[in-house]
C-alpha cells in the first residue's frame, strides 16, 4: 500500500450551477458536482495532498471562466496546487492574449486543447495551431496531449514542430485495451518517449478496458510498457477521477498500479506517485 501522500495529476472539477457541459448528455453519470471533498472520501485511505486540476471541456466560451473558478478553488483549498486550463489553440498566435489573461492566476500550468473528439486527422498540425503552441513557454506553460491510440502519427509530429514545448500524455495515448490491441500502440509509445520534451501520464487506464471486467492482469501489459520505454523519471500518476469511476473506485487504480510496480525500489515509487507530478506541474 502507498504509505506516503500522493500528487493527482489529473483530476477534473465540476460545478454544473456555473458551466455547461454538453458531452454530459452522453454519460449522465458524471453530469453531477464533484467537488476536492468528495475527492477526498473517495481516495481514503489513501491521502491526496497535492492536486492539479485538468479542464472539463465546458462548452465554449467558458473555458476562461472555468480557469478562473478554479483559482478561486485554490485560494480556499491549499491542496488545489495546479490547473490545467482550455484554450482554442486552433485559434493561432491572437490567442496568445487569452493566455496571458489565464497566466496571471497563481495556480495556471499548463493548457490542453481535447484533441480526442476531433474528426480533422490533421487538426494539431494546422499551422495556426502549432502557432498558438509556441507561445507556451513564454508563459511557462506546458500542454496536455489528450488522444485516442489511432491519433498518435499526427500527434508525434506536431510534438516535433515544437521541440521548446513541455508535452504531457495523458491517459497513456488511450489504448484499445478493451480490444486487446497493443499495436501500433506500443511502436507510437516507444516513439513518443524518444522525444525528450515528452512525459507521460499513467492515468484513465481502466476506462479504454471494459468498464465491468477487466482485470489487473489485463492492464499490466500497458503498464509495463510505458514504465519500460519512459522510464520512472518521466511517468506520473493521474487518478482521472471522477470519469475513472465509470470502471471502479478511486482506489482501484491506485492498487492496479501499487501492484504493478511492486518489483520497483521506494525511490521509483515516490517518483511515479509524487514527486514527478510536483517538477512536471512545478507545484
Amino acid at each position: 500500500m502507498i504509505d506516503f501522500p500522493i500528487t493527482d495529476t489529473h483530476v477534473h472539477l465540476l460545478d454544473t450551477r456555473k458551466f455547461k457541459y454538453s458531452w454530459a448528455s452522453g454519460a449522465p453519470k458524471l453530469g453531477r458536482d464533484w467537488t476536492v471533498h468528495d475527492l477526498e472520501q473517495s481516495a481514503k485511505p489513501y491521502t491526496v495532498e497535492n492536486i492539479v486540476f485538468v479542464e472539463v471541456d465546458v462548452d465554449m466560451p467558458q473555458y476562461l471562466e472555468e480557469g478562473e473558478w478554479v483559482q478561486q478553488l485554490a485560494d480556499s483549498d491549499s491542496r488545489l496546487k495546479g490547473c490545467v486550463a482550455c484554450l482554442p489553440l486552433e485559434k493561432g498566435e491572437p490567442v496568445e492574449e487569452e493566455m496571458e489573461r489565464l497566466a496571471r492566476l497563481p495556480v495556471m500550468r499548463g493548457i490542453r486543447r481535447l484533441i480526442q473528439n476531433k474528426t480533422d486527422p490533421e487538426f494539431v498540425l494546422r499551422p495556426d495551431f502549432i502557432a498558438a503552441t509556441r507561445k507556451l513557454p513564454k508563459f511557462n506553460f506546458s500542454f496536455d496531449i489528450c488522444i485516442y491510440h489511432h491519433q498518435f502519427g499526427d500527434v508525434i509530429e506536431y510534438v516535433r514542430k515544437c521541440p521548446e514545448v513541455s508535452f504531457i500524455l495523458d491517459h497513456i495515448g488511450k489504448p484499445g485495451i478493451r480490444d486487446g490491441l497493443m499495436e501500433p500502440w506500443k511502436r507510437h509509445i516507444r516513439e513518443m518517449s524518444q522525444l525528450p520534451n515528452v512525459m507521460c501520464k499513467l492515468s484513465g487506464v481502466t476506462t479504454e478496458a471494459d468498464h465491468e471486467n477487466w482485470t489487473r492482469e489485463q492492464l499490466r501489459p500497458y503498464i509495463d510498457h510505458v514504465i519500460d520505454s519512459f522510464g520512472f523519471d518521466r511517468i506520473m500518476y493521474g487518478g482521472d477521477w471522477p470519469v475513472s469511476t465509470l470502471a471502479g473506485k478511486y482506489t482501484d487504480w491506485v492498487e492496479v498500479l501499487d501492484w504493478a510496480t511492486k518489483g520497483c525500489t521506494p525511490e521509483e515509487k515516490r517518483k511515479l506517485f509524487r514527486d514527478n507530478g510536483i517538477r512536471a506541474y512545478r507545484l
